[in-house]
C-alpha cells in the first residue's frame, strides 16, 4: 500500500471552509485545529473539569466483555479510569460494518490518539461510540455490491416496520448466515473466501442483535490497537447518565434556545443549517410501547409529538429515577452527553457532522463546557492496481476521477461516436414532418374536429419510431465499443459508486475477500496525516 495526497473539497461549503479553518466558520467552534497548541490547550481545560471515570471504565468493560479483546484493550481501560484523554466518533451500527467511512472513522480515531499521545506525552486512547439508540433501520440494513455491471443495495432480507431502537433489533442467525453466503457469492471465491466465511459465522453466533455483530466485527477488526467501544443504548450507560438527562431535562428550552440562537447567526452568514429544530423541541426521545417517540415542551410538561402522550416534568423526572433505559438523546444532546462523559481532547467527524456540531457551540456554552476541537476525519479512497491502470490507459487525471468520477467523460466519448449526418438526417425529417403534420391537423380538423387528436396520434407514432431508431443505434454504437466503454464503468464503479464517493457506499468485506484478512491492519497503520487533504491509498 502506497499514500497519495489530493487536494478535494469537502462535500458542503460549511466543511470545506472548516477544514481550511477559514472565518466565519472557525467562529462558530470553540478551538481552531490548526492552531500548533491546539490540544496541548485542550488537555490544560480538561485538567479543570472532573469526570465520571470510575463509573464509565466499569461500564465500557462491562458492555466490552464479550467482545474480541486483546492486552491493548485492557490497557485503554486502564488509562482512562486514570487520566487519560479520549479521541472519540461514533456511528450507527451498519449491517458487516457499513459504508467504508466507518472504517475510516475509526482508523482517523485510532491514528489520532496515536499521534497525540506521543505529542502531549500523555495517555490518549481511541473511543467509538455506537449509535444503538437510533431507530432508522432502513438506513443500516443494506450494503451495495457490484452485479453484473451495476452497483446494487443488497438488503438484509428480516424486515423491521416500527421505530424501535437498533439495539433491539434481533436478527435470526440462519437467515443472517444465509444473506452473508449470498454476498461473498456474489464477491467472488478468492483463497481468502473461506476463512472470511467462517469468521462471519463465528461472529453470527456470538451475537442476537445488529449492534452486537456490530460491535464483534469491530473489535475483530481493531482490537489490537485498544479500541474502546461502547452501545450509547446500553443499560449500564444509561444508569450513569441519568444525572446529566436531569439537566437536559429541566433545561430543554435553554438549549433549544441556544441551538436557534446560533442557527441564526450561521444563517446571517449565508450558510444553510442543519439541524431541523422547532422552538418546542426537548431533544430527548422517550421510549413508548416499544418505540422511540421524540418529545416536544408543551406548557411546563411534555408530550410525544402525536400527541398520544402527555408527561408533567415531575413525571418524565420520575421515569428517569425508575427506567432510564426508556430515555435517549437525539442529535443535539448526544454530543452533550458525550462531553459530560469522555475526557473529549477531540471529537472526529464526517463533513455532515461538522456541519451541524458548529450549531451547538451556544448550548455547550449554555452547560459550561467548550466544545472539544472537532477533527475531520480522513477522507480516503482505495485504488486498486486493475482500477489504476484503466485510469492511465485513458488518460484521466486521477484527482478529476476522485473528484467528479468519469461519467461526463464516457458521455463524451459515446457523443464522438454519434454518426452525426445520420442524426442531421433524422432532424431534418423529423422537422418536416412535424411541419406537414401541423397542416394536415388543420385540414382533416376542418372536415371533422374529432379527426384533431387521430393526427396527433398519428404523429406520436412517427416520432417514437424516429427515437427507436436513435436508441438502436446507439445500442449498436455501445455493443462494438463495448470494451472501451468496460473500462469507464470499472472506473466508476470502484472510484464514484452511483456518482458519490466510495466511501458513503462501497464496504470493507469486498476489500477483505480480495486482498486478505489482514488488509485492515495495513490500512490503519499507513502513514496518515490530518492536514485536509484526500488520502488515496494505493494498492
Amino acid at each position: 500500500m502506497e499514500l497519495e495526497s489530493l487536494d478535494i473539497p469537502a462535500i458542503n461549503q460549511f466543511a470545506s471552509k472548516y477544514m481550511k479553518q477559514e472565518e466565519p466558520v472557525t467562529s462558530f467552534f470553540h478551538y481552531n485545529i490548526n492552531e500548533q497548541d491546539v490540544f496541548s490547550r485542550r488537555l490544560e481545560d480538561l485538567g479543570e473539569r472532573e469526570f465520571p471515570r470510575e463509573g464509565l471504565v466499569t461500564c465500557i468493560a462491562s458492555y466490552m466483555e464479550s467482545l474480541p479483546s486483546s492486552d491493548a484493550v485492557e490497557t485503554s481501560l486502564e488509562k482512562l479510569k486514570n487520566d487519560a484523554v479520549a479521541v472519540v466518533a461514533g456511528q450507527q451500527a451498519g449491517l458487516l460494518t457499513g459504508p467504508l467511512y466507518t472504517i475510516h472513522k475509526i482508523v482517523s480515531v485510532i491514528r489520532l490518539a496515536r499521534e497525540q499521545e506521543q505529542k502531549l506525552n500523555h495517555p490518549v486512547v481511541p473511543v467509538f461510540w455506537i449509535a444503538g439508540e437510533d431507530h432508522d433501520y432502513q438506513e443500516v440494513n443494506h450494503i451495495f455490491l457490484e452485479q453484473d455491471g451495476k452497483i446494487k443495495k443488497n438488503g438484509y432480507p428480516e424486515q423491521v416496520v416500527d421505530k424501535r431502537m437498533t439495539s433491539d433489533v434481533e436478527y435470526d442467525p440462519a437467515v443472517m448466515k444465509n444473506w452473508i453466503s449470498s454476498i461473498l457469492k456474489v464477491l467472488g471465491e478468492t483463497e481468502f473466501t473461506a476463512g472470511l466465511a467462517d469468521e462471519m459465522d463465528g461472529l453470527i453466533r456470538e451475537g442476537e442483535d445488529i449492534v452486537t455483530f456490530f460491535a464483534r466485527f469491530i473489535m475483530t477488526l481493531f482490537k489490537d490497537y485498544g479500541l474502546l467501544v461502547i452501545d450509547s443504548s446500553y443499560g449500564a450507560l444509561r444508569k450513569l447518565e441519568a444525572p446529566y438527562f436531569r439537566h437536559l431535562i429541566e433545561n430543554s428550552r435553554e438549549i433549544t434556545d441556544q441551538v436557534l440562537m446560533q442557527q441564526k447567526t450561521i444563517q446571517a452568514e449565508g450558510f444553510n443549517t442543519q439541524l431541523e429544530i422547532s422552538s418546542d423541541a426537548a431533544n430527548i426521545f422517550l421510549n413508548l410501547q416499544n418505540e422511540r417517540a421524540l418529545l416536544e415542551r408543551d406548557g411546563s410538561g411534555f408530550k410525544d409529538k402525536n400527541n398520544d402522550f402527555f408527561f408533567t416534568k415531575e413525571e418524565l423526572l420520575g421515569i428517569l429515577d425508575d427506567q432510564p433505559g426508556r430515555l435517549s438523546n437525539n442529535v443535539v444532546t448526544r454530543p452533550l452527553m458525550q462531553e459530560w462523559l469522555f475526557p473529549t481532547l477531540s471529537f472526529i467527524g464526517g463533513p455532515g457532522e461538522i456541519a451541524y456540531w458548529g450549531e451547538l457551540k451556544k448550548a455547550f456554552e449554555f452547560m459550561g463546557m467548550n466544545m472539544p476541537p472537532v477533527m475531520p476525519r480522513l477522507n480516503i479512497t482505495i485504488l486498486e492496481r486493475t482500477v489504476a491502470k484503466r485510469i492511465e490507459d485513458l488518460s484521466l487525471s486521477l484527482q478529476e476521477v476522485v473528484r467528479s468520477g468519469v461519467s461526463h467523460v464516457r458521455d463524451e466519448f459515446l457523443d464522438s461516436l454519434k454518426p452525426n449526418e445520420l442524426e442531421g438526417e433524422l432532424h431534418e425529417i423529423e422537422t418536416y414532418l412535424m411541419a406537414k403534420y401541423e397542416g394536415i391537423k388543420k385540414e382533416a380538423s376542418a372536415v371533422d374536429s374529432n379527426l384533431e387528436p387521430i393526427v396527433d396520434k398519428n404523429l406520436e407514432i412517427h416520432r417514437k419510431q424516429f427515437e427507436f431508431l436513435r436508441k438502436r443505434t446507439e445500442k449498436s454504437i455501445r455493443d462494438k465499443n463495448e470494451r472501451q466503454l468496460s473500462r469507464f464503468d470499472l472506473i466508476e464503479n470502484s472510484i464514484r459508486p452511483n456518482g458519490g464517493p466510495q466511501e458513503r457506499t462501497l464496504n470493507i468485506l469486498y476489500y477483505m475477500n480480495r486482498f486478505g484478512p489482514d488488509f485492515v491492519n495495513r490500512l490503519t497503520n499507513l502513514p496518515f496525516t490530518f492536514d485536509g487533504t484526500h488520502k488515496v491509498v494505493h494498492l
